[in-house]
């Protein structure tokens, strides 16, 4: 007998391409492995067979084969119409069982993983008919109605760990084996097939270059379903709002990379993940994985994959780029609260570009595949175009460019010419009922700050979420500004503030802002109010607060004695306001899993209070409802290690499918609430924070 094997099943209906899939996966497997392969058509006995067929099948191949033994069945005579000869399977390292039924509830117990493979009704039958014939095709109905029946009582799809929507152009295989890559019950099977992901090759190309990143980024990802822009706009804006005049602020210096990549191409990928279930779609694949977010994370990042090109001065060399919602809260310590968005939206790229700001050029970055010279001639070309755009600031071509001065009026008025009406999860008497609970918890001795935030939402009959993200990137250019797209749901965000960054040396380091002033248009106003927060002693003591949080944050996975705080409580002046930042370094201590030193951090400090967790729970019974993406984490996670991430704070999100076919829209809004708070203060404060987004819609504060 031999050890048992990892057992495969491709299940579907008729003519969705299982047989094809499953030899071609088994031919691909061969290469590293011994594989058996199963067809269940050889065992169904006669057209009226299907419910039989299971049964025999599961009795007499997959039970003795689940066990290491040799199977030993009675294959049907599909020409004479009776029980055929006897036949035997052999037990192999990976088994792969394919046909109707092959993921039956009687067969699951005995499976590793089941692939779920559909396609089209009207291609379904045309393909069964092409492969047999004639001889099909009196069966045909007989055969659909006895699947439907199966269907009907046992929902096999909804237990597929890997649903392919196989389009039979020669893709299902290779998308179908990286998606059983991601299921943890496989990752000892398929060892060999893992190790590719880091025997990976790096190509790029520099162009000196400054293109105009809203062009290209249409040019080159207009139609994507999912695509990514991690847009440092403050640096083009010229807004720099330094503490010191003439250095350069850090905020600039936070703004000199800009990131713009989709799926697309060989290695493209996209993640959805929603209370405990991560979502990884390769290409027509679909894989379902169960646990926690972050230990998925931990499997596909954090080990150097590739390194940079020479002289490459950005930390990003592909990987994956998106956001983390607040709601992953649930893993490290937080409670379980779902939202109507998914809790983390990533895509892969094989692929994208590199803007640097301070170097004016473009670096092309693409991972070794058969179709990365067409991608990286497409990109030269759409880089060349684009620098002709940037020639012509708000010409013909519809792009807006971001504004140097706050002043310009930019808004993004929805199609159908009403500015949205925004309704807030709490009015304003609420609001300050929960600002006094706060503060009966922090007297109780329960939390020292509790960053209390609110939601307000809008439905309209249509919005471009493209327009509107580049009338909120020209009103309040920021340094992690970022425009998020998958599928129907869209995050646009002008966040100032770094949540956290691990260097691919190991250097970490934290900014979080805590206090806020608006700006004003007179300078003598302006001014005072910057003074105001220079000198305040409830905002500065609210900083003071996180950045203790955030060190003992970061010291989890931090080498002993190289947690310093390099600058506390300066300010840094942006479109529409004033802010509070402090600097928290550290070394990552070698060895340390990447993705649970971002856990540790998670979710931001600044977004909750302290101490994190008791106050965590807190607000979940002040706030009654979930934050979704709003202070949750936006940025990426390279192939080199390397992860730069913002806090989504003003932040817009755009969800299809509201009522009647409506256009939803969120944004979140909060402050630290302390012991010291003024209720009326705090509500102008949230106000402020809000307005950013909502005169560039043309909307105002809900009464």
């Amino acid at each position: 007998m031999t050890p048992a094997p990892v057992i495969i099943a491709i299940d579907g209906r008729s003519g969705a391409g299982k047989t094809t899939l499953a030899i071609e996966l088994a031919a691909t497997l061969r290469n590293h492995h011994k594989v058996s392969l199963f067809h269940l058509e050889d065992i169904y006995p006669g057209w009226d067979g299907l419910s039989a067929g299971i049964e025999r099948y599961v009795t007499t191949v997959l039970a003795p084969l689940s066990r290491g033994k040799a199977a030993t069945w009675v294959s049907w005579d599909w020409k004479n119409h009776n029980d055929g000869y006897p036949r035997v399977t052999l037990p192999a390292e990976i088994v792969i069982v394919e046909g109707v039924g092959a993921a039956a509830a009687a067969a699951r117990p005995l499976l590793d993983a089941v692939i779920w493979a559909d396609a089209p009704d009207g291609e379904r039958r045309t393909r069964a008919l092409a492969r047999d014939g004639e001889t099909y095709a009196p069966f045909w109905d007989q055969w659909a109605r006895q699947e439907s029946e199966l269907l009907a009582a046992d929902d096999i799809p909804q237990h597929a760990h890997v649903r392919v929507l196989n389009r039979a152009d020669g893709t299902a295989p290779a998308d179908a084996l990286q998606a059983l890559t991601y299921l943890p019950a496989l990752t000892t099977a398929l060892v060999p097939e893992l190790s590719s992901r880091r025997g990976l090759r790096l190509l790029s190309e520099r162009i000196e270059a400054s293109p105009d990143p809203a062009a290209l980024f249409r040019a080159l990802y207009g139609t994507s379903d999912n695509a990514v822009w991690l847009d440092s706009s403050l640096r083009s804006a010229g807004t720099a709002g330094a503490a010191v005049p003439g250095r350069e602020s850090p905020a600039a210096e936070r703004s000199r990379f800009s990131i713009l990549a989709d799926d697309g191409g060989t290695f493209g990928q996209s993640v959805l993940h929603s209370s405990g279930i991560t979502r990884v779609t390769a290409g027509c694949a679909t894989a379902h994985v169960s646990g926690p977010f972050f230990r998925w994370l931990e499997t596909v990042w954090g080990r150097r994959a590739v390194r940079g090109p020479e002289d490459y001065p950005c930390d990003f060399a592909l990987g994956w780029l998106g956001y983390l919602g607040y709601e992953l809260k649930r893993e490290t310590g937080g409670q379980d609260v779902p939202a109507d968005t998914p809790d983390a939206g990533l895509i892969f790229a094989g692929r994208g570009l590199v803007l640097d700001h301070t170097d004016n050029t473009v670096w092309l970055l693409a991972l070794d595949a058969p179709d990365a010279a067409g991608w990286l001639a497409q990109a030269r070309e759409a880089v060349t175009d684009a620098v002709a755009s940037a020639l012509v600031a708000g010409g013909s071509n519809g792009v807006v460019l971001p504004a140097a001065d706050a002043a310009v009026p930019a808004t993004a008025v929805p199609a159908h010419g009403t500015a949205p009406a925004f309704a807030g999860r709490d009015s304003e008497a609420s609001y300050k009922r929960k600002i006094a609970e706060a503060q009966h918890q922090i007297a109780e001795g329960n939390s020292y700050e509790v960053c209390l935030t609110t939601t307000l939402a809008a439905e309209v009959p249509a919005l471009d979420p493209w327009a509107a993200y580049l009338a909120l990137r020209r009103r309040n250019p920021a340094p992690f500004a970022s425009y998020l797209r998958f599928g129907g749901l869209t995050v646009a965000s002008t966040s100032p503030e770094r949540f956290l960054r691990i260097a691919s040396d190991g250097g970490m380091r934290a900014e979080p802002i805590k206090g806020t002033r608006r700006r004003a248009a007179d300078p003598g106003t302006d001014a005072a109010l910057r003074r105001d927060l220079a000198t305040s002693l409830k905002d500065r003591a609210e900083n003071i607060m996180i950045v203790d949080l955030l060190r003992n944050d970061l010291s989890h996975f931090a080498e002993p004695g190289s947690v310093t705080v390099s600058r506390l409580c300066e300010i840094e002046s942006y479109a529409t306001v004033h802010q509070l930042v402090s600097t928290i370094d550290a070394v990552l201590l070698p060895g340390s899993p990447r993705a649970e030193a971002v856990a540790a951090c998670f979710p931001a400090g600044s977004m909750t209070g302290a101490p994190k967790i008791s106050t965590m729970a807190i607000l979940d019974r002040l706030e009654e409802g979930p934050r979704g993406v709003y202070s949750g984490a936006i940025g990426y996670f390279s192939l080199n290690g390397a992860t730069d991430l913002a806090v989504a704070i003003r932040t817009l999100v755009v969800q299809d499918g509201g009522e009647g076919g409506k256009v939803r829209l969120s944004l979140g809004v909060g402050g630290a609430i302390t012991a010291d708070s003024v209720a009326q203060d705090e509500y102008e404060e949230i106000r402020t924070k809000a307005f950013g987004v909502l005169s560039t819609l043309g909307s105002t504060f809900p009464d």
